[in-house]
C-alpha cells in the first residue's frame, strides 16, 4: 500500500480545490447558457413533492418548461411560472427548443430514462435520488455522463452531501482519526409496508395521465394508494427500490465518500421472504471492497427495516441511532448522522487532541447552486453522475443478491455475477414495448 498519509493529504488538498471551484474547463467545452443575463433555461420535470423543493432551489434561473403527469399539479406550477410551456410527457418536454438544463423529480422508475435522454440531447441534469432502480440503469446513466464529461454538469439530489458535518467526517476518516478503517455500517430504521400491487380503483381521475405515470414499467391499474410519502409507490419492484433506494442514497453516501469506494468484489444480502411485488420489509447486506492507494480492503454493511448494528458504547446515544453510519477503525470508532458526529477512541481520551486538521473541504455553495455554477463555469459537482452512478449501482447490487439468495462474486466491468448466472435477470429490467432507456 502506498504512503497513506501523503495520499490522504493529496485527497484533502484536491477536495479543497474542487470545493472552491478551481477546476476550469477549456473554453468552448461546456454548453453555454443561452438565456439573457447568463441564466439557464431549465425544464422542471415533476413539479410537486421533491419537485417543488428542487424548483425552489433553481428558480433564480429561467424556468421555461414544466412537466407533470398530474394536470392539477401542472396548473398550480403554471401559476408560479406563467411563461413556462407545459407538458405531460417528459419525452416531449426534453425537445423544448432552447433548453440548457433539466431538473428531474419524477417517480424513481423513470429517473434513469429522463437522465439518459436529457444527456443524449446535450442537457445538464439535476436528478433526485436514486438515479436508477437497477444495476444496469445506474451503469447506463454513469456511462452516458462519462461520454459527455467536460461538456455537461450533473448532480444527484443527495442534498445532505452539501452539509458541513459530512465534510468533517470525511476529513476525520481519511485523516486517520480512528486509525486504519476496518468496516463501515450504515442503516435506516424506516420500515416499508410490504404487500402486493394494488387493485384497480375506477375511474381513473381525469387529471391523471396514468399510462404516462406507469411509464416504462409493466402497466398497473390506477389506485390512489400508490401515492403518499416515502415508501409508498417506491416500495414496489416496478416503481422503486425500497429503503436502500430511498434512504440508502443518503446514508450510504457518507460511507461511500469517506472511504473512497467504487465497485465491490462480492455482495450478499438477506431479508424478509421474497415477494414478487414488493421490496423486502427489512434488508441486511454486505459488500467487500478492494484496497485503494490509502486504505486496505474494507467491508461495508447495510441494515434497514428495524435492523441495525450494535453500538460499541452506551455513550453513543441510542436515541440518535434511528439512522447513521458507524465506522470501525484500529484505534476506535466514529458514529455519524446528518447533523452530528461522535468520536470514541480506545483507551484514555482525557488528554486527546485530534491530529486531523479539519475545515480543509470548504463549505458547499448549496447543493443546487453548486450544480447551477457548474453548468455555467465548468466547476465540479461532488455528486456528479460518475460518483453517484457508481454508488447507486453498488446499492442496487444488494437487491440482486437478496433476490438470488446467494453471495455474488461480482465482475463489475462486465456487470456479471460470475458464480450466479440467474443474477442476470435482476441486474437488468424489462420495459414495456415502446420505451427505450437510452433514447
Amino acid at each position: 500500500m502506498k504512503n497513506a498519509t501523503i495520499n490522504r493529504r493529496s485527497f484533502l488538498s484536491a477536495s479543497a480545490a474542487a470545493g472552491a471551484g478551481l477546476l476550469i474547463l477549456k473554453s468552448g467545452t461546456l454548453r453555454a447558457a443561452t438565456s439573457p443575463n447568463n441564466k439557464l433555461n431549465i425544464a422542471a420535470i415533476g413539479v410537486r413533492g421533491r419537485g417543488a423543493a428542487d424548483i425552489a432551489g433553481v428558480k433564480s434561473e429561467n424556468i421555461v418548461a414544466i412537466c407533470d403527469v398530474n394536470d392539477d399539479h401542472l396548473a398550480a406550477a403554471a401559476k408560479e411560472f406563467p411563461n413556462a410551456k407545459t407538458y405531460t410527457d417528459w419525452r416531449q418536454c426534453l425537445d423544448h427548443k432552447g433548453l440548457d438544463a433539466v431538473v428531474c423529480a419524477t417517480t424513481d422508475h423513470t429517473h434513469a430514462f429522463v437522465c439518459t435522454w436529457a444527456m443524449n440531447r446535450g442537457l445538464h441534469v439535476y436528478c433526485e435520488k436514486p438515479l436508477a432502480t437497477s444495476v444496469h440503469e445506474a451503469r447506463t446513466v454513469r456511462e452516458t455522463y462519462l461520454k459527455n464529461k467536460g461538456k455537461l454538469a450533473t448532480q444527484m439530489g443527495t442534498q445532505i452531501h452539501a452539509t458541513d458535518n459530512y465534510r468533517r467526517v470525511v476529513e476525520l476518516i481519511r485523516g486517520g482519526a480512528i486509525g486504519t478503517v476496518k468496516d463501515a455500517r450504515a442503516w435506516c430504521s424506516r420500515i416499508p409496508a410490504g404487500g402486493n400491487y394494488l387493485p384497480e380503483v375506477s375511474p381513473t381521475p381525469a387529471n391523471m395521465h396514468w399510462d404516462l405515470w406507469n411509464g416504462p414499467s409493466k402497466f398497473h391499474p390506477y389506485n390512489p394508494g400508490y401515492f403518499g410519502g416515502c415508501l409508498a409507490w417506491n416500495r414496489y419492484w416496478d416503481f422503486g427500490a425500497g429503503q436502500i433506494g430511498d434512504m440508502g442514497s443518503h446514508v450510504m453516501d457518507l460511507a461511500y465518500w469517506a472511504l473512497d469506494l467504487r465497485f465491490p468484489t462480492t455482495c450478499e444480502a438477506q431479508g424478509t421472504p421474497l415477494s414478487t411485488d414488493t421490496c423486502p420489509e427489512w434488508l441486511t447486506a454486505t459488500w467487500d471492497h478492494p484496497a485503494n492507494d490509502w486504505r486496505p480492503a474494507v467491508k461495508v454493511f447495510w441494515y434497514d427495516g428495524g435492523k441495525k448494528p450494535g453500538l460499541p458504547s452506551e455513550q453513543f446515544d441510542r436515541e440518535k441511532a434511528f439512522k447513521g453510519v458507524l465506522f470501525t477503525g484500529s484505534a476506535g470508532w466514529l458514529l455519524a448522522d446528518y447533523d452530528f458526529r461522535i468520536l470514541m477512541l480506545k483507551g484514555d481520551m482525557t488528554q486527546y487532541k485530534s491530529p486531523v486538521k479539519t475545515d480543509l473541504i470548504p463549505p458547499s455553495l448549496g447543493h443546487h447552486e453548486e450544480w447551477i455554477t457548474a453548468c455555467k463555469t465548468g466547476s465540479p459537482t461532488l455528486c456528479n453522475f460518475d460518483y453517484s452512478g457508481a454508488m447507486i449501482e453498488h446499492n442496487m447490487l444488494a437487491l440482486v443478491a437478496y433476490r438470488t439468495g446467494k453471495k455474488l462474486e461480482w465482475d463489475a466491468a462486465n456487470l456479471k455475477a460470475t458464480n450466479c448466472p440467474e443474477a442476470d435477470a435482476f441486474v437488468r429490467k424489462t420495459y414495456r414495448e415502446g420505451w427505450t432507456l437510452s433514447g
